[in-house]
């Protein structure tokens, strides 16, 4: 055990979609300005915001999750991230207290408790004055052990506006309004996921917002909040990597395929793989190097036209999976793997390995936490062994008829998968899975993933 300190700060609100991504992302440019080196965290399984935070920070931002994984790991992903920086501002979900159960157990505010870290509260501002005050003083006195130390008021629309509500929480309560952001048109685009991810758009929206709104921050306040954490105390022997396995694992990455967890790519780093990435809009090939592959997440519908157009890779993909192939496929990796996408009411053809098609809903399809139960004999992971995992996909099999060496691995106890009671589809050395999965939570999957490539390579 050793104790650790750094300034630190969790960026919070009332509810989701109140703006504290915007505000995170202002608050670590202007910190940068002022040559701090940022550790970026994102509470819960989120890979776009998380996206964001990273590229602003120039930092991997780590996503934090008491539903994933244990108290232990999440302070050890703290201690990591925050190596050779000078601050970590923490992005919050949701609202301070939502969760899965109504004890908050995995809440943003448990987060808090646990990091030992002062809150500071984005508040949306829409179309509300002083009532503002009154949801203040609610949130501090539902749980009075939480340091809820300032506000944020978001969407302001004129001086009076912002004079009636910064006087209302000053008169009702002890918390300073630390800065005000005006009401503005959509800076940032966004889709049906959520925001564009930081592979496709320009950061010219960042320096729109600093010219509107980083006069009305305190910074040096919100400094002087985050230097006030006390110290921690972390176990930094959690990692265990004994054997080395000298292997290049493929790693797609690019604009249609890009969710991945650091602690993931790390895990099989510190087992002595190496990544190669590969560029499935670019390349045409799988490098020969390359004994295994990893597809994760991301928008394989928005690139589904420049995947169908990709058809060496795709024939290359299929025959190295016929061929035994260890491949490790998530959401968009699985959506790859099918016969066709459907999108916009167009058809395009994808790898055509798994005999699924997949179409685009409006509305999501699959979308929280999974627990799931190992029901098939599979390579990576234990039968009868119970993981946790997420989901968040619009996609759905429009049409699914497996062949019969094809089976559903995973019999889901929470969460939609593929049918709504399966997920997790094992064939040869192929599993391609709607459920994303963290390393700290299934620890062994490097480790199983990495033995079964080192058997192909044989």
């Amino acid at each position: 055990m050793t104790f650790f300190s750094i300034p630190r700060v969790i960026i919070s609100s009332h509810r989701g979609g109140a703006g504290k991504t915007i505000f995170t992302l202002l608050l670590i440019s202007l910190l940068n300005e002022r040559g701090y080196q940022v550790a970026p965290f994102k509470k819960g399984p989120d890979y776009i915001d998380a996206g964001w935070l990273g590229r602003v920070a120039q930092k991997p931002c780590r996503n934090l999750d008491l539903f994933l994984f244990d108290a232990e790991h999440n302070l050890f992903s703290f201690y990591k991230g925050c190596q050779g920086c000078d601050i970590a501002i923490v992005e919050g979900n949701r609202g301070l207290f939502d969760g899965v159960d109504v004890e908050g157990s995995c809440s943003t505010g448990r987060m808090s408790k646990l990091l030992k870290a002062p809150i500071i509260l984005v508040l949306d501002c829409t179309k509300a004055t002083r009532s503002m005050a009154a949801l203040l003083k609610g949130f501090i006195e539902f749980d009075q052990d939480l340091r809820i130390r300032g506000a944020i008021l978001n969407n302001i629309a004129n001086p009076r506006h912002e004079s009636i509500i910064r006087n209302s929480i000053e008169r009702y309560t002890d918390v300073s309004v630390l800065g005000v952001i005006p009401r503005f048109k959509e800076i940032v685009k966004e889709r049906h996921l959520g925001l564009i991810t930081s592979f496709e758009e320009k950061l010219n929206f960042l320096e729109q917002l600093k010219e509107i709104a980083s006069n009305n921050i305190d910074i040096e306040k919100i400094i002087e909040i985050a230097k006030s954490a006390p110290a921690l105390k972390i176990s930094e022997n959690i990692e265990s990597t004994k054997k080395k396995y000298k292997l290049k694992i493929g790693v797609f990455l690019d604009p249609a395929f890009q969710f991945y967890y650091p602690e993931n790519l790390e895990s099989l780093i510190n087992y002595g793989a190496e990544p190669i990435f590969i560029n499935s809009l670019e390349n045409n090939k799988i490098p020969s190097e390359v004994s295994a592959l990893y597809l994760g997440g991301g928008f394989p519908e928005i690139y589904a036209e420049k995947l169908a157009e990709n058809e060496n890779l795709r024939r290359d993909i299929k025959y190295l999976i016929e061929e035994g192939m260890p491949v490790y496929a998530e959401c968009g990796g699985l959506m790859f793997l099918g016969e066709e996408i459907e999108w916009q009411g167009k058809k395009f053809p994808m790898v055509g390995l798994l005999p699924i098609k997949f179409k685009i809903a409006k509305k999501p399809y699959g979308h929280g936490y999974v627990i799931a139960k190992v029901i098939k004999h599979n390579p990576y992971f234990p039968l009868g062994d119970t993981i946790k995992g997420h989901e968040f996909h619009y996609s759905f099999p429009s049409q699914i008829e497996l062949k019969r060496e094809m089976q559903f691995v995973f019999q889901l106890e929470k969460g939609v998968g593929l049918d709504g009671k399966h997920d997790g589809i094992i064939y040869k050395n192929l599993l391609a899975s709607y459920t994303h999965i963290h390393v700290f939570s299934v620890k062994y999957w490097a480790k199983n993933f990495l033995e079964l490539a080192e058997r192909f390579l044989k």
